[in-house]
Formats: structure tokens, sequence, C-alpha cells
């Protein structure tokens, strides 16, 4: 795909992300994977008024576009694609559940199966750092190895997949999974979760599971 069509893309996965309920105003970001680089979100400008033309190149080395401002946490998606090779699109917003849990600083433990859709058995939570710090961005980048979705102490979570559409499905799926968190915790003093042995189960079945994209 060519740099406008990604970016086209980025601009129509952030209207979806809020139309979902996920985010709120531009307080999230979204980049993909390209050539050398991603493109990512530029700061502060509204998803509606978004054109292509202000989507953010940064290289691998962290060197963006002149006259261009990215999201400031352009940081921790760096970390993301050092991270993890085989993913193209990070996702990350302030979902109310997701970020509720953050709050708690709390991991998500195995409550359903659907959780295998990260990857692993639990969405883990990162402490807490500054938004755009490259302090940030190394929490990251240890979370994102082991999960393919994070929650963020007191901030939100982030979700990579193989490309944006992925990307979406499964920051919605954690929001769900944060939201029947949120219902059973005031009501299970020791929450059940699924054996080690189900997840392993379950994880070997995900491998061919999932959004269905050409």
């Amino acid at each position: 795909m060519n740099k406008e069509h990604i970016a086209q893309e980025i601009i129509e996965t952030c209207l979806k992300m809020n139309a979902l309920g996920l985010n709120q105003g531009t307080s999230g970001n979204i980049s993909a994977r390209y050539q050398d680089g991603f493109l990512i979100t530029p700061s502060g400008i509204p998803y509606e008024k978004l054109t292509p033309e202000q989507i953010v190149f940064i290289n691998n080395e962290g060197e963006y576009e002149a006259g261009k401002i990215p999201s400031s946490e352009w940081h921790f998606h760096l970390s993301c694609y050092q991270s993890r090779d085989e993913l193209n699109a990070v996702v990350h917003n302030h979902a109310v559940n997701a970020t509720a849990v953050s709050i708690l600083n709390h991991a998500i433990p195995a409550i359903h199966y659907m959780i295998a859709v990260t990857g692993t058995d639990h969405i883990p939570c990162i402490p807490y750092a500054t938004f755009g710090t490259t302090e940030l961005a190394e929490r990251v980048r240890e979370g994102i190895k082991h999960s393919k979705a994070l929650l963020m102490q007191h901030h939100g979570m982030i979700a990579m997949e193989i490309n944006l559409q992925k990307a979406l499905w499964l920051a919605n799926e954690v929001e769900i999974l944060a939201k029947l968190y949120l219902k059973v915790l005031p009501i299970a003093g020791n929450i059940p979760v699924l054996s080690q042995a189900e997840i392993q189960r379950v994880l070997e079945k995900f491998k061919n599971y999932g959004l269905k994209t050409e």
C-alpha cells in the first residue's frame, strides 16, 4: 500500500474507534508500519478534520517529517514496532473500562477464554510513567513483548496487531474484557479464572482464530 492509502486508513480507524466509544476527542493515537518506520496521527487535530497529508511519518531512528508534529505518544509506538517485527499497527486509547482497570493497577486475568486474543493468559498493566516520555516508551517496550494488548497505569490501553483493522478489533475486545472484569470484581473476592491448561488449549486454537481480512 502506498503512503496516502495507509494514511487514509489510519484516519478511518480513528473515526471508527471514536464511533465505538473507545476514545474521547483526540486523546488516543493510531499508527501503522510504513517502509523504514511508521505513519502516525498528528498532535491535537480532531479526527474528523484530518487529511492524509497531515499524517506524520517517523523513521526507525525517531526522526519525523519537518513541519509536522506527531502525537506526543510517538515514542511508545516506535517501541512497539521495534519489539514486535510481526505486527504492523498500534491503537492507543482511553477506553473507559480499560482505563478504570488501569487506575486500579490490575492486570486482567483469564476470566474468559477471549483473553487469548492477546497471545497470552492475561492483559498486563505496566507501571505508570508520564505520557509522551521515553520512560513510558521503555515500559511499553518490555510489556508488548509478552502481550499484544497492554493497560498503562492511570492512562489507558494499547493494542497491537498485524493490520489496523485487527488492531481496532483487539482494542474493542480488551474493552469488553475490562468491562466484564469490573462487573465481577465487586461481587467475587476471589475471581474464578480459567486454568493454565485450558488457556494453553485455547491459545493453540486461537492460532487460526480471529478477524479474517484479505
